[in-house]
């Protein structure tokens, strides 16, 4: 990465931002924006449009007229193929613009954004633009006098909800899937980090994607959000995000068309050290990082550090060596490796739960302030807190921010309960040398990813999907096209 580059365009102003509805970029009906702040000095980045439950309502007729008149799903696999391929060679085009405007957006530290945002999204596009022609229907086992065949069909209109710690990341696991399979979409970003996925709908239709095939609005979820939940015009609803808002969507569901429903909701994701770790200083490096990178703000965080108890001293020490000496600030620096917190009502929420788990017992070993106040961004230092109790608010909720809950145990079976004791499945990991123990681990504990001695890094073409209260379905991989897709028999006496 070029600093100067960088540089130059943070300097940039930010247009204001409208709806993409139909191929147009049309302001509200009602005229109304907001404020986009940036987290990295509190300023006024630009505005976007505040979108209406008519805005919604629009989008979604557009999108159903282009599935009903079939302009992308009836044209030949090649044909969306190479649109798809098009749109990802523009991402990568735009790579760091998109990134930039996104950190500028959002708070994510440059190093981070610019492979795991536009580089990610380019890779998933192409990825399911390659798997497109290479979905086939079934025949069916029958007697000789009949053909049984099992077509497969886009579901319809795609409601996707897009959340705002890596919006073209997350954002083309929706989309990219949804589209390549024939649907038609509407985009609803998170009201405090919508640019740069704004920006990344743009390049679809630049890249040849018909109007109304893909269309955004900007907004407030209670409005926006809650109009696209309630239409009878949505046939399946994709979302990430926090499990109230999931709730509440399910609720939509039912009191409406019951649309398709699939959730990612966040977890409290157990990263569990035995004491015969391979690699235990590369262990406590990769703790870290595990949860301190993007400030804490990445739903997969191993945001509970389970410890043997022989070691925990030593290794709790060695993780808070490695937080201090991670360099938070700008995020648009490229030294920087911990960025800022997306919003001050975020940091305030990290702060609080710092606050309750010291009231509840624990002790901060490092972090635990908010700090750089004078740039007039919010930042937070890397946080751990021992003396972490299994019923304890630490253990149990989310807090999507830079803070490390640290219990210790002393059996495998207490680390297995202790993994297991949320309402939570989506990811944790497991260092051990030991191959049966690993297996064990992978097992036992309850969770849509397991990591080995490692965290983080699982690609495309594996599915991250969550069980318990981590929500249902998976993104990413040949699993994530059954979400876009409809089942169809054809029973044929021959």
């Amino acid at each position: 990465m070029d600093q100067s580059q960088i540089d130059a365009l943070r300097a940039k102003p930010v247009p204001a931002f409208a709806h993409l509805i139909d191929g147009q970029h049309v302001a509200s009906s009602d005229g109304a924006t907001m404020d986009i702040i940036s987290p990295i000095d509190g300023s006024v980045l630009t505005t976007t449009a505040r979108g209406t439950a008519g805005d919604m309502h629009a989008a979604i007729a557009s999108a159903r007229a282009a599935f009903e008149d079939r302009r992308w799903a009836g044209q030949p696999p090649a044909a969306r193929k190479k649109v798809l391929m098009k749109w990802a060679d523009l991402i990568e085009a735009h790579a760091l613009e998109l990134a930039v405007l996104g950190v500028r957006d959002n708070g994510t530290e440059i190093s981070m954004a610019l492979k795991a945002e536009p580089g990610s999204a380019a890779a998933t596009i192409r990825y399911y633009a390659e798997a497109l022609d290479k979905i086939y229907g079934e025949i069916a086992a029958t007697p000789a006098e009949i053909l049984g065949m099992i077509h497969k069909e886009p579901v319809g209109v795609v409601g996707a909800i897009i959340p705002w710690n890596f919006p073209l990341m997350i954002g083309a696991w929706k989309l990219a899937p949804a589209l390549a399979m024939g649907n038609a979409v509407v985009v609803k970003p998170s009201e405090t980090a919508s640019l740069s996925l704004m920006r990344m709908c743009a390049l679809a239709l630049e890249a040849g994607l018909p109007p109304g095939v893909l269309n955004a609005v900007t907004g407030e979820g209670a409005v926006v959000g809650e109009a696209m939940g309630l239409s009878m015009d949505v046939d399946a609803l994709v979302f990430t995000g926090s499990g109230g808002t999931g709730r509440r969507l399910m609720d939509y569901a039912a009191r409406s068309n019951m649309k398709r429903v699939y959730l990612e909701l966040g977890g409290k994701s157990p990263n569990i050290v035995f004491a015969d770790a391979p690699d235990l200083a590369e262990a406590a490096k990769v703790t870290a990082g595990g949860i301190f990178r993007n400030a804490g703000q990445v739903c997969v965080a191993g945001s509970r550090l389970l410890v043997e108890r022989s070691i925990h001293d030593d290794f709790v020490a060695a993780v808070a060596k490695a937080a201090e000496a991670m360099h938070v600030g700008d995020p648009l620096r490229v030294e920087t490796q911990i960025g800022a917190v997306n919003s001050e009502t975020q940091l305030k929420a990290n702060l609080g739960f710092v606050d309750t788990a010291i009231a509840e017992g624990g002790t901060v070993v490092t972090g635990g302030a908010r700090i750089l106040q004078e740039t007039g961004g919010y930042y937070m230092a890397p946080t751990i807190v021992t003396d972490v109790a299994p019923d304890a608010t630490l253990t149990q909720k989310e807090v999507f921010g830079p803070v490390l809950g640290v219990t210790a145990f002393d059996t495998i079976e207490e680390a297995v309960a202790l993994a297991n004791g949320t309402v939570y499945g989506l990811a944790g990991a497991a260092w051990t040398a030991n191959l049966s123990k690993a297996h064990r681990m992978v097992r036992e504990v309850r969770t849509g990813v397991m990591h080995i001695n490692t965290y983080g890094g699982a690609d495309g073409t594996v599915p991250l999907g969550g069980v318990g209260q981590s929500g249902n379905g998976s993104d990413k991989s040949l699993h994530a096209i059954d979400k876009y897709i409809n089942l169809k028999t054809a029973w044929i006496k021959l």
